[in-house]
């Protein structure tokens, strides 16, 4: 090291923050030295984000220092951390859909040229440096083209991107492959090694337990708003590193599906999308009481086939049958009334509404049930129900009147789980369940679903996860490239079974 140079780029010392009924960080402190990758780890709700914003200047501490580079700093919004040489890339994607990438890029710092005394934008600039930006990274995707109109795992890419751009000595990455294919998360990687090689310090928060062990160089794990330490990561194994988190054993990642599948309840008959290059020729049937896993690889159509069934988009072809009647699902409220319900995918996008309560997010689905005669909502009801449910579900919320974005990933679903129940379904499609939420809060989220279907519901749930495939499912439904490929039994359901038939394509 060199003489003056500081051991640790970032030193946050002491740092607590309290919401109203919340004490979010208790004294935490983390240090994170130059060219390391260096992990965040915890449950939902243990206050990793939580100390991030800090970090940010999104959020202003109560208390302690953070020192860059040994110099003490005080950033009063994300401008000055970036200014400062700190940026962030958000699990929940904060781009503008409208504009284009290279827009989204620069927003905020668009190249400029004068014209006497005239500015303008230099549009030609912002595509130049945008596509020097891309082939520096290796990434494939034209300044030109509209954010919107990039899938997820495109438009994370570019919240990367803008990352690097603002050339900082820490980049703080949020679940940042959440919605990466493994060929993708493993470009992430590179560009992570390449970061670090050049002294930039990574902070990585991810609840993948592989990619930490694969690109962590350190870990330091946070329990409560409280910091439990820091550890290098060769030192540390999986089991141990759960047991940090939770303040439990790990003796049993999934709790056991008891329920025993009945009568068929929903049938689906060769459902063909209206999209040519989207499924063809898909059926099904899931029981009473069955968790039913839809499985496969990205591009396989399994988001594209459940929302079909919701009514979410057309199809060309095909039956549908509830209870043994053929039911016509149009829109999704032709699905709620036949008792079908749908958590999406994108929790963020198409999930929460982010300003609104926790108890109009939970009533939202089921308004129409809580008109009194003069068609005006019982709000007293409302609350109670809303409550009722939550409690139930064990959703951890300083309040009901909390806004939803206030609450962790994990609590936010249980609140998406608890609107779909007030809308009293027999059928429960979730689709991606637990992506992005921690192992406690899997585990607790795996638990509901165990319990509503011993209480006779019926779940299809669409994973990426083989583990969790494999360890709610009673039976296994494989799509590859649109196509229906096989179903497996618990007993026959293996990563290798799964992965055969989620790579037979024609």
């Amino acid at each position: 090291m060199a003489r003056g140079e500081a051991e640790y780029v970032l030193e946050m010392i002491d740092i607590s923050k309290s919401f109203p009924g919340v004490h979010a960080l208790d004294m935490v402190s983390l240090r994170v030295r130059p060219g390391m990758v260096h992990a965040l780890m915890g449950e939902n709700g243990a206050g990793k984000s939580t100390l991030m914003k800090c970090l940010f200047g999104i959020y202003r501490e109560d208390g302690g220092d953070i020192l860059l580079k040994g110099s003490k700093v005080k950033f009063h919004s994300a401008k000055d951390a970036l200014e400062a040489g700190v940026s962030m890339i958000h699990q929940e994607l904060s781009n503008v859909p409208e504009r284009s990438v290279q827009e989204n890029i620069w927003l905020g710092r668009e190249p400029v040229r004068r014209i006497g005394p005239m500015k303008f934008l230099d549009h030609r600039k912002m595509q130049l440096d945008t596509a020097v930006l891309m082939k520096s990274l290796d990434m494939d995707i034209s300044p030109a083209e509209r954010m919107g109109g990039l899938s997820i795992s495109k438009q994370q890419a570019c919240e990367i991107a803008k990352a690097v751009s603002y050339g900082a000595s820490v980049v703080v990455m949020d679940e940042p492959s959440s919605s990466l294919t493994e060929t993708e998360t493993a470009h992430l990687f590179k560009i992570i090694r390449d970061l670090t090689a050049e002294g930039v310090a990574v902070i990585y928060i991810s609840h993948k337990m592989s990619e930490i062990f694969q690109i962590a160089d350190e870990v330091s794990i946070m329990r409560d708003g409280k910091m439990i330490g820091t550890y290098p990561v060769a030192d540390i194994d999986e089991d141990r590193l759960i047991k940090l988190m939770v303040g439990r054993d790990n003796t049993h990642r999934f709790p056991p599906v008891e329920s025993s599948p009945g009568e068929v309840r929903l049938s689906v008959r060769s459902l063909t999308s209206a999209n040519p290059r989207s499924f063809k020729d898909v059926s099904l049937e899931l029981r009473r009481g069955e968790i039913l896993g839809i499985g496969g690889l990205v591009g396989a159509q399994r988001t594209e086939f459940v929302e079909s069934i919701f009514g979410l988009r057309r199809t060309a072809s095909g039956e549908v049958f509830v209870d043994g009647a053929k039911v016509d699902i149009r829109t999704p409220r032709d699905a709620i009334a036949k008792g079908i319900a749908l958590i999406t995918e994108d929790r963020r996008g198409s999930g929460i509404f982010p300003l609104l309560s926790v108890t109009m997010n939970t009533a939202v689905a089921s308004l129409d049930s809580y008109l009194n005669a003069a068609k005006l909502l019982e709000h007293r009801r409302i609350e109670r129900e809303s409550q009722k449910l939550n409690e139930a579900l064990r959703t951890k919320t300083p309040s009901m009147g909390t806004q939803i974005q206030n609450l962790s990933g994990g609590n936010q679903q249980k609140v998406l789980v608890s609107r779909w129940l007030m809308t009293l379904p027999d059928i429960l499609i979730m689709d991606e369940p637990t992506r992005g939420i921690d192992v406690g809060a899997k585990y607790e989220i795996y638990t509901i679903m165990a319990d509503l279907a011993m209480k006779g519901k019926s779940i299809i749930m669409v994973s990426s996860e083989m583990p969790e495939l494999m360890g709610m499912s009673h039976r296994v439904m494989v799509l590859c490239a649109g196509r229906h490929t096989g179903t497996l039994d618990r007993a026959e359901a293996s990563q290798e079974s799964i992965m055969r038939l989620a790579t037979q394509f024609e």
